[in-house]
């Protein structure tokens, strides 16, 4: 019997497909660098049926790809080598919500909307969020590491994560589904499967830590001069509101820009163009916070740190708002070739890299243009560049060279050449410039103690080049 044939039983007639029509959604990411092949697609219900595949490919050594919402940025969900695909989206139940622990229970397929609405029907809040919530799922999101709008105030996946449920690759399955604040009972397993990207075991369930729901939310924006207002401004906003700010968004007018010339349904919040703009989102429980945002935007504004705001008064308004955020990359794509780059900094140094990064790249490839945004709240931009008009093939021909670039200059100020899509294939080679020896030795060792056969996303994330 074929490894083929035993994997196909063990998940059913539902659970798999052979048909390239079919499995063709699964092999192309949203922005089409990367594209997969694979003979065989799985759809596992269960995490029985998880381990029963893990254990025939340990057994076989065939190597497979697991993968959640295929969102995806640096081509690590998909299986560039003729892999098996091992789909998670079946897996999509919440398993329990405890209100007064303020835990959620979820298996892997579980989508970041669904979540997201699970906690909000028993007034709780989970507080990640993401461009691609509605698709993207909580393994992926867990397996990557995420990060989204709200790290400022609530931290990254990782600081989400009380427990998991994890398949190795021989297919034993690590019982770790606990949901306590405190446990130093020795290593702490789990962490060690966030932000793997699949390469030490398949993520089968979570325990997802809550938070109450804002009594009180306030969302602004502002329009400032430059990157160094804005971080002058993040400071004052932070000891006026008591700490309760909890998004802090960076905008380039060129991101406005291409947001309304795109995306259908915008319109420019100010009446006067600003360089640089801030979305702001204060939340918490205090019923005065819309004065103290007010009192604090107001003193910003006579120190010469914003030219111009408004503060929402409706929930449309905040729709409006945040949707010029969010649909900065879908306007960079539909205006053409673009190079992106997921990077980190200190927060104090943003206006300085980005002074030097933007300056360097346009030096290799003058009349690039520059769309930096983010999450300047806590040092994560995305430092993009568009090609100039009528040169896409000629701009994206210089990938590697600009990224160098810009990633060489986040090294100078200390930074991550990868803040929250992480490594992929797209990152991989690029470790060694920018990690040491030992820590990439260290991963080594992790990656062969954990899958000594190599068969779990093989050629993803661990690098096997010498330093560049």
């Amino acid at each position: 019997m074929s490894v083929y044939t035993r994997l196909k039983q063990v998940v059913g007639e539902k659970g798999f497909s052979e048909d390239p029509a079919d499995i063709a959604p699964y092999l192309k990411e949203w922005r089409g660098k990367y594209e997969g092949h694979t003979p065989l697609l799985l759809k596992p219900a269960s995490t029985d049926q998880v381990s029963a595949i893990l254990t025939i490919c340990h057994e076989t050594g065939t190597a497979l790809v697991p993968q959640g919402g295929n969102t995806g940025l640096v081509g690590g969900q998909l299986p560039l080598r003729g892999e098996v695909l091992l789909s998670l989206t079946r897996m999509n139940k919440i398993r329990g919500i405890d209100t007064a622990g303020m835990t959620l229970t979820a298996e892997a397929g579980v989508t970041l909307a669904g979540a997201q609405q699970a906690a909000a029907d028993v007034q709780l809040l989970f507080p990640l969020t993401l461009a691609s919530e509605g698709s993207c799922t909580i393994g992926g999101n867990i397996s990557t590491n995420a990060g989204g709008n709200h790290v400022l105030r609530y931290g990254m996946m990782r600081a989400l994560v009380l427990g998991l449920e994890v398949v190795l690759a021989d297919g034993r399955v690590l019982p770790m589904l606990k949901s306590l604040i405190k446990d130093n009972s020795g290593y702490d397993l789990k962490q060690i499967f966030v932000g793997a990207e699949g390469t030490l075991g398949v993520i089968t369930a979570a325990s997802l830590k809550l938070f109450p729901r804002p009594a009180q939310t306030v969302v602004a924006f502002a329009a400032i001069p430059d990157p160094q207002a804005a971080v002058m401004l993040l400071s004052l906003l932070q000891g006026e509101t008591g700490g309760m700010l909890s998004a802090y968004e960076l905008i380039p007018r060129f991101g406005m820009d291409l947001v309304l010339k795109h995306i259908p349904g915008t319109r420019d919040p100010l009446a006067v163009p600003s360089p640089w703009y801030v979305l702001i989102e204060v939340a918490g429980g205090a019923q005065n916070l819309d004065v103290l945002t007010a009192a604090a935007l107001e003193e910003a504004m006579g120190q010469g740190l914003i030219t111009d705001g408004l503060v929402a008064q409706n929930q449309a308004q905040v729709r409006e708002l945040w949707r010029i955020r969010e649909t900065i990359s879908e306007g960079q794509k539909r205006e053409g070739a673009s190079i992106k780059h997921d990077i980190s900094v200190p927060v104090t140094a943003i206006p300085a890299f980005v002074e030097k990064a933007t300056a360097a790249v346009l030096a290799a490839f003058p009349g690039a243009r520059p769309c930096s945004f983010g999450h300047a709240g806590d040092g994560n931009l995305h430092f993009n560049f568009n090609a100039p008009v009528g040169r896409d093939a000629e701009f994206l021909a210089q990938w590697d060279e600009i990224q160098l670039v810009v990633h060489d200059i986040v090294k100078e100020f200390a930074g991550s050449i990868s803040a929250e899509h992480g490594i992929g294939t797209m990152k991989r080679d690029l470790l060694p410039r920018y990690k040491s020896h030992e820590e990439l030795d260290a991963m080594r060792m992790l990656k062969q103690a954990f899958d000594p056969k190599n068969i779990l996303n093989p050629g993803k994330l661990v690098p096997t080049v010498k330093r560049l």
